[in-house]
This record gives structure tokens, sequence and C-alpha cells, in this order.
């Protein structure tokens, strides 16, 4: 394959994983950065754009066949597609392989408070219709919660004296890892659309992963469950962001609390 592959968001948490899968599979990459790299690795090349203006987009998409766009945020995601979308029709007609998020069609933003607390559901979904609507070829993968996404919000609920816990919510934890290697595998195929969701191999209730936490890292909080208002918690509490019909991850979420909290003064991050 001569032509690189682009990584949008190739430096984050799913993106840095895509790219060293790529590389090992020895697929030339060039990734989209808001910033410049000094010192990057000279088997990726770097190009400074910004999906939310345009700026450098055309330039970052141009003789690129395939693209796995992993740049995302809590809102917005739909300007970005179509940011990427747009210049990447005026340069040809590349596969796009877009990660999404399950429940991102079934999580209602009926209301502000809907958007205010799960406004990042609303966003994927609807850079999926912006993708879907493009015309150019495309695949999209929703997946359940990362590992690391879950770690991070258990770190920062376990510093109050009282950790909070949204009461009926349940998370399907999924390592990222597992999800770039599925994303890499979609690119280097032919564009599926809409394809099966990919999940964790457990389901958790929110208290008891926080339970699991603060055992590891050797902390004891109390746990009050509270009650989230809204039309979305309804739809969560309901199973809305869970794939029970496709747990294909492996790794589990005791695997990988072992690891993140195991090396000296990690689990008090």
């Amino acid at each position: 394959m001569s032509q690189p592959i682009l990584v949008t968001g190739g430096t984050g948490t799913l993106g840095t994983h895509v790219v060293r899968l790529l590389l090992d599979a020895g697929c030339p990459v060039r990734v989209l950065s808001r910033k410049q790299h000094d010192g990057a690795s000279p088997s990726i090349e770097f190009m400074v754009g910004d999906l939310t203006t345009g700026d450098g987009v055309d330039a970052t998409v141009a003789g690129v066949e395939t693209i796995i766009h992993c740049a995302g945020a809590a809102k917005d995601d739909d300007v970005k597609a179509a940011s990427l979308v747009g210049a990447a029709a005026r340069a040809g007609r590349p596969h796009i392989v877009f990660i999404s998020v399950v429940g991102a069609d079934r999580v209602p933003m009926a209301s502000a408070i809907d958007r205010a607390l799960f406004g990042y559901f609303g966003s994927k979904l609807a850079a999926e219709k912006v993708i879907a609507a493009s015309g150019l070829p495309f695949t999209t993968l929703r997946a359940t919660q990362f590992h690391d996404i879950i770690l991070l919000a258990a770190r920062a609920l376990t510093k109050s004296p009282v950790v909070p816990a949204m009461g009926g919510f349940r998370f399907q934890p999924v390592d990222s890892a597992e999800v770039a290697a599925r994303l890499v595998e979609l690119a280097l195929g032919k564009p599926q659309g809409l394809v099966d969701d990919f999940g964790g191999p457990a389901i958790y209730d929110m208290a008891e992963l926080l339970r699991s936490y603060l055992s590891a890292a050797g902390k004891r909080r109390p746990i009050l469950k509270v009650g989230i208002p809204g039309q979305a918690a309804r739809a969560v509490r309901a199973g809305a962001t869970l794939a029970a019909g496709h747990a294909v991850g492996r790794r589990s979420w005791e695997d990988f609390l072992a690891a993140s909290t195991s090396s000296p003064g990690s689990a008090a991050h």
C-alpha cells in the first residue's frame, strides 16, 4: 500500500493504538494534529490542521485512500465530520472509518438536561449522519465505554469523601487496544456501512466499578447512589448504552484495573 492511511485523533488514547497497529502492519501512516510535533517518529507523517475550522484539512487528506476518524469531543463532532468529509470529497473518494459509541441512536436528546449530561451521544450520532450522508464509502463502528475512560471517571469521583454513583447505570467497559485492532481490520477491508457493535466482555453496575477501583487503590469511601433525571438517563438505566449481544472484547475490567494500579503511586493519580 503506497498511499498513507490518515488517522485523525492519532495522538489520543484510541488513535495511539491505531497508529501503532497500522505501523506494525507495514502501512504508511499520516496523522492529523492541531499542533506541530517536533522530533516526531520518522515513520509517521504529521500534518497540522484543525477539523473545527477546516484549516489545513484539504492538504491533510490529499492522496489518502483511507481515513480512520478517531478525533472527537463532547460536542460539535458533526462539525468536525463535515469538515473532514468535505475535504475528502474534494480529494477523491477515500474510505472513512468512524468510531462512534453504542447507544448513539438510543439515548434521546429531548431536553436541556439530556443534552447537558449526555450530549456526547447526540454529538456522535450527528457525526454518524454527516458521514453516512456524504456519499463517500464509509464504515462506522460503535463501541462501549473504554476501560481508560471508566478509570479516569473513577479516579475523579473517588476524590470526594462520599463517592456519588448514578443509580441504575450499568457499563460494559472494553479495552481501547482491542477496539483499535477492530478499526484497523475494518480500514484494511471494504466499506461496510454500520457494522456490529463492539462491547466489553462483562456488564457492571456503576457502584460495582467504583468499589473495585477503591479496593485496587487501597481506598475506603462510602458510595452514595444518586438519581439522574431526564429521558436520556432513563434510556441509559434501561440498557441503551450496552451491547450485551456483542460482548466480543476479551480483556476484562479486572485485568485492566490490576495493570493500571500495580505500579507504585499509579492508583493515586
